[in-house]
């Protein structure tokens, strides 16, 4: 039996039928633990800080990022890497941590920081302003070590072509 479904009709079960697909591909209520680890470094005035982050650099891994993790290490994260700077848009749904969200631009430099944000909220955190990088710590680490906007941020995911 063929059916005739209108354009808009059509584009929605394709809709459906693809996020069903791609649900199925990634178990739906399990932390990613395979992307690879690397050390970011921040400098915060006269202070250098370490971190061990893992890189979200794909669709799929930045889509994932920190969702279902319960603990992190205080000198590890998850650095998210994009093709190009833009305006960023963040939300913690499924995240249980409370996790700063500091945006980075293409040169390092750091633009702004989203401290403490809420577990599980489905609130837009903006950028602010452009970003290529961003890097989720543990809620309340960025004030413990002194940084803000201004400090700069380097790792081997961060070098610009």
């Amino acid at each position: 039996m063929l059916l005739h479904l209108s354009r808009p009709v059509l584009f929605m079960v394709l809709s459906v039928v693809a996020t069903m697909a791609f649900s199925g591909a990634v178990r739906a209520d399990t932390p990613q633990t395979d992307l690879p680890v690397e050390t970011l470094v921040v400098t915060s005035a006269d202070r250098i800080h370490r971190f061990q982050v893992e890189v979200a650099a794909s669709d799929r891994e930045r889509a994932m990022g920190l969702m279902f993790r319960e603990e992190m290490g205080p000198d590890t994260g998850m650095l998210f890497v994009f093709e190009s700077e833009d305006q960023r848009y963040f939300w913690m749904k499924n995240t249980p941590l409370p996790l700063d969200i500091i945006f980075i631009g293409a040169d390092g430099a750091i633009v702004s920081i989203a401290a403490g944000t809420t577990p599980f909220s489905t609130d837009t955190i903006p950028s602010g302003k452009p970003a290529r990088f961003v890097l989720e710590l543990n809620a309340g680490r960025a004030a413990e070590l002194g940084i803000k906007a201004g400090d700069t941020a380097s790792s081997p995911s961060m070098t610009t072509d």
